[in-house]
């Protein structure tokens, strides 16, 4: 999860010099450098396209800007005066050059790396717009949420149709999978992460589907615990990932026979390396081994986790094949 990033030495050189954080999204050369830093370093499975979930939003009309060392500002969403200045459908020409990033990089890649694209799930993408910011930006939206709920739902019905767009453009220009992040639906109750979770990503998951069948999609409810199981009888995704805080048996006994599971080795666990780093990742295989699984991290990559910890997680994973 979120492979490159300032761990890396050689992101760190290239951000310094990219400017603002969506210039460097927004430029092929730049980001396709930065996708496959990880991959030159540590010979892993699959490549993680460098982009950001908030450029759903931008290309949407809704201003977005990131602040260095503080993260993303977007002019909010609040209200239906202001969920009316955003644009009826997603403006695919603003992100061409994501989409040429995929282009460069599956070329780069060999045969045998995947490369997986991916996009924000419509909840957890409408809190940063609704908030205007990160942080604690789970409330703004949840209280819009029970005070309109209408112009909620109509937010996220746009951003379920902006984000299957987004997500057929880049299985067109190349990726092999996509992943959908529901970063901050983990604490809704289970009414509402039926409603504002499950569903839409039900829905953007077929609508993906009915134009590229085929597609591999990975979703990704970080947090669901116990709402796992109606998550997956729901949601027609070939993989579901896992927070490190899950019941990694119970998960497995969640999910339909054959669907792998993806993610859960702590990501302090990888900070701290050594011993801790192991049993991690043996736990991990342990217990989900019995089926379809991607050994992955619960979460990202912390900034300062040390690169030869990542190596170590790496070897690991593969003496147990």
């Amino acid at each position: 999860m979120r492979q490159a990033g300032r761990y890396l030495p050689e992101y760190r050189e290239l951000r310094a010099r990219a400017g603002g954080f969506l210039d460097l999204c927004y430029t092929p050369d730049l980001a396709t450098e930065v996708t496959l830093q990880p991959i030159r370093r540590f010979d892993l499975d699959a490549a993680i396209l460098f982009s950001d979930i908030l450029v759903v939003p931008h290309a949407l009309g809704q201003h977005v800007g990131f602040v260095e060392g503080e993260g993303p500002r977007l002019e909010p969403v609040s209200s239906r005066a202001e969920f009316g200045r955003l644009r009826g459908e997603i403006d695919l020409e603003m992100l061409s050059p994501v989409y040429e990033t995929v282009r460069r990089v599956r070329a780069e890649l060999t045969p045998d790396k995947a490369l997986i694209g991916f996009c924000g799930a419509p909840y957890t993408v409408a809190t940063y717009m609704v908030a205007g910011r990160g942080g604690d930006e789970q409330a703004p939206a949840r209280l819009l949420a029970y005070r309109d709920p209408d112009t909620f739902a109509e937010l996220i019905e746009r951003l379920v149709e902006a984000s299957a767009a987004h997500l057929l453009a880049q299985l067109e220009s190349g990726a092999d999978a996509v992943q959908i992040f529901d970063s901050w639906s983990g604490d809704l109750p289970p009414d509402e992460f039926t409603r504002w979770s499950t569903e839409p990503i039900k829905a953007l998951c077929e609508r993906v589907r009915a134009k590229a069948p085929d597609a591999k999609i990975l979703a990704f409810p970080r947090g669901a615990g116990a709402k796992l199981a109606g998550f997956a009888r729901e949601v027609p995704a070939n993989a579901f990932g896992l927070a490190t805080s899950e019941d990694l048996r119970a998960a497995r006994a969640a999910v339909p026979a054959g669907v792998a599971l993806q993610g859960a080795v702590d990501p302090l666990a990888l900070m701290a390396g050594g011993a801790p780093l192991d049993r991690a990742v043996d736990r991990v295989i342990e217990e989900l081994g019995e089926g379809p699984l991607v050994v992955n991290l619960g979460h990202g990559v912390r900034q300062h986790t040390p690169p030869e910890h990542v190596a170590q997680l790496v070897a690991r994973v593969r003496r147990s094949r």
